[in-house]
């Protein structure tokens, strides 16, 4: 059904994973903390629990050489890595001999592609499938159970939610293209997902109108990302009516002709107050939506890529487990705490994005890339998010991006994207990776979106390097 080769490669990691259910082994999945990794070890979770095996599932921020060590003393039978651990294979090898499999789409390096340790290894990249933009981890681990059994099919929503999480809403109006496109024809046969072309809000199904408006940080409008009066203002002066029968009204159940009158709104203003040019605006602020229909009216969860940011808020505030708990059904208590930790997670990204806007001595612009240094300002685990913010920005368009700071163990930890309108051809993953390892870190990513940790004796050192590559690289009629 899925081509390339991909449907037959999953076969034997189908086959492993049913043996460690039958042994009654004693498995750990290690992921990654973001919104793709929480979905697809709980995708693989859900798996091994129906085939009565028992697991635990542990987000990381990253895999690196202590994590790996660690593992090498612990009781666990078996790993499940997903998410993480391109570039790691003779590593996890040398750790735990045969107990481990990785599920993963990041790039990976060529001795992994076809060698020794390759068939513990399922990624896209194997297959020539871009898993930036065909595939997340998430759809894999999804592949994976629904080969399985075919009963696993409930999963789909939930796969979809992990490609829009990885902004691999890539093809035209922000549609999920190639596998994840099949995904959602399941996800949509089964009456589970609806399909719709809409404004894209954050919040259209929970917010006001001017508060989803706010809400909005991609694309970055200058003048109304959380200025929430400035909102206000745009949407009343629309004419549109914001409240009924006592109730603030929501995107989600206004008419399309109202859409298009909010939508003039917003150019209108931008015309006027904003640097962002008008026709990337309409570009990036119309596109498909995902709706779960069988979530709550005004749940966070209705919206895939509000059930995104949410799972994201979790992960990347020490909450994981709450993200984990809401992935595989919890609709309770694990929901409340969820919708809490999200609204917490945005108030977050909004004094760090101010600071960082308004302290200008942290950019350093060479016109074809940025540097960002958020030192004091942003955790380790709250690196992407800003980042993917900061690349819908007006301000640092038509560039790439690298945005650092320190994290725990006293690394400088990047997070690079290219911003909207960047029109080079660097492959992104790639040079952050060579980079990165030449200076003795760890880095891995994809085209448009990369991150990476070095030695901060080495910073200058990676600094020089990236920006030669950018510099060295040429422009394509895409991003």
């Amino acid at each position: 059904m899925y081509g390339r080769g991909l449907e037959e490669a999953v076969k034997p990691f189908c086959e492993k994973i049913r043996s460690v259910a039958e042994d009654d082994s004693n498995t750990c999945i290690m992921t990654h903390l973001d919104a793709d990794g929480l979905i697809s070890a709980s995708i693989i979770s859900m798996t091994l629990l129906r085939l009565g095996a028992k697991c635990v599932v542990r987000p990381i921020s990253d895999m690196v050489p202590a994590v790996i060590e660690q593992m090498k003393s612990e009781a666990h039978d078996f790993y499940i890595i997903s998410d993480l651990g391109a570039g790691l294979g003779a590593a996890l090898n040398d750790a735990l001999g045969d107990r481990w499999i990785i599920i993963d789409h990041h790039q990976l390096p060529d001795a992994e592609l076809t060698g020794p340790y390759s068939a513990h290894i399922l990624n896209a990249f194997k297959y020539s499938i871009d898993g930036g933009s065909e595939i997340s981890s998430g759809g894999l681990a999804y592949l994976l159970a629904n080969q399985l059994e075919k009963s696993n099919w409930d999963l789909s929503p939930i796969a979809v939610v992990s490609a829009i999480s990885d902004n691999q809403d890539q093809g035209d109006k922000k549609s999920l293209i190639s596998i994840n496109s099949e995904i959602i024809k399941t996800a949509e046969s089964h009456g589970l997902i609806t399909v719709d072309l809409d404004l894209i809000f954050t919040g259209r199904e929970t917010k006001p109108l001017h508060e989803a408006l706010a809400s909005t940080s991609f694309p970055y409008i200058d003048g109304i990302t959380w200025n929430t009066e400035n909102a206000y203002t745009v949407i009343k002066n629309s004419g549109v009516r914001m409240m009924e029968n006592g109730r603030w009204r929501v995107l989600a159940e206004i008419p399309q002709e109202e859409k298009s009158i909010i939508l003039d709104a917003i150019v209108k203003f931008v015309a006027t107050s904003s640097k962002y040019k008008t026709a990337n605006l309409t570009e990036n602020l119309v596109g498909y939506t995902y709706t779960l229909v069988n979530e709550d009216i005004r749940s966070q969860l209705r919206d895939a890529r509000e059930f995104s940011t949410l799972l994201n808020a979790c992960g990347r505030t020490g909450r994981a487990g709450i993200g984990v708990g809401i992935c595989m059904g919890d609709r309770y208590v694990c929901l409340t705490e969820g919708e809490r930790i999200a609204d917490t997670y945005r108030a977050i990204l909004a004094k760090s994005i101010s600071t960082i806007l308004t302290e200008k001595w942290r950019a350093i612009d060479n016109g074809r890339s940025i540097f960002v240094n958020a030192e004091n300002v942003l955790a380790e685990e709250m690196l992407g998010a800003v980042s993917s913010i900061l690349s819908g920005s007006p301000t640092l368009g038509d560039r790439v991006l690298f945005v650092w700071t320190v994290s725990s163990d006293g690394m400088h930890k990047f997070s690079c994207r290219k911003c909207i309108g960047c029109k080079s051809g660097l492959d992104l993953g790639l040079v952050v990776r060579n980079c990165a390892e030449s200076v003795g870190g760890i880095g891995d990513g994809h085209k448009a979106a990369a991150g990476c940790k070095v030695p901060s004796s080495r910073l200058e050192d990676f600094v020089s390097c990236v920006r030669r590559a950018t510099l060295d690289s040429k422009t394509t009629n895409s991003s």
